[in-house]
């Protein structure tokens, strides 16, 4: 194996969390947004990446906060690679522990704050085995605090109806192999469609359209390691073609099919990929 090869990999974690480490040298991810809170912890180097117009470095000891939808990308700040651990969080679960706030937002990304670094060690600790269902959900409401406590009073308006939001949310799940549109989920919601996008929004962190491709694309990316042809695995989740399917997994992670598959491929130990966590 090359020494390139070797140093740039991903392995994602035991159990149904999303969950994973990775080591890379030089440049990492082009720019990219996710829909969940990416919550990491450096391991090893220097881990840089632009966000929010400045340019963050993490060094061992740190946690990483961010934000759904937020532009970033990823690199190593020194010529040696840098390793991290991440776990990528359903905001809903973030407000539901917080009853009815907006999304805490955490100015800046890069957290020494002990009860951010609490939680992170308690999701991150150890990849080799599954988190307890009660152990996941007891870290994750300390996580839920400590950005309600770190962000304090930007924390935002709270949510004019969650439940037609969640409602909409559920017939989105259910219907990714089809068209939707505002005017389905405000059927289905029974909610007036634009306010339904803002509470959408201040619920899970991201617009029912991105939230619709990030579900096609989680689906499609376990068809990609199952062996399905990239051209297969678009039209099966609803992409026109494989350039179209492409173009928004690049979006999403900052890198292209081919080159996700061949990190994951590269680890050592490598456990398959199983997907967005399930809610807790």
């Amino acid at each position: 194996m090359k020494a390139e090869e070797r140093s740039n990999w991903v392995r994602h974690a035991a159990g149904t969390e999303n969950r994973f480490e990775a080591c890379f040298t030089g440049h990492a991810y082009e720019p990219h947004r996710h829909d969940t809170y990416t919550i990491a912890l450096t391991l090893q180097g220097v881990q840089s990446f632009d966000y929010r117009g400045n340019a963050c470095h993490s060094t061992p000891g740190n946690a990483l906060i961010l934000h759904p939808d937020e532009l970033h990308d990823g690199r190593a700040g020194t010529d040696a690679a840098f390793r991290y651990r991440a776990i990528g969080i359903d905001p809903c679960l973030i407000q539901n522990i917080l009853g009815g706030a907006a999304l805490p937002f955490v100015d800046g990304a890069i957290s020494s704050d002990p009860g951010i670094l609490g939680a992170a060690h308690a999701l991150l600790g150890d990849l080799e085995h599954p988190l307890e269902r009660l152990e996941h959900q007891d870290a994750l409401y300390h996580l839920a605090v400590s950005l309600s406590r770190v962000a304090g009073e930007k924390r935002g308006r709270r949510i004019g109806n969650c439940a037609a939001a969640t409602r909409a949310r559920d017939y989105i799940d259910a219907c990714l192999d089809q068209d939707v549109s505002l005017e389905m989920l405000e059927h289905v919601s029974g909610f007036d469609r634009w306010q339904l996008s803002r509470d959408f929004r201040s619920l899970y962190g991201t617009s029912p359209h991105r939230y619709l491709v990030m579900r096609r694309l989680d689906r499609a990316r376990g068809l990609i390691l199952a062996g399905a042809p990239l051209s297969d695995a678009a039209l099966a989740c609803h992409f026109s073609d494989q350039s179209h399917f492409t173009r928004h997994f690049r979006k999403a992670y900052g890198v292209t099919p081919m080159r996700w598959v061949h990190l994951v491929r590269s680890s050592s130990a490598q456990t398959f990929y199983r997907g967005r966590s399930a809610a807790s």
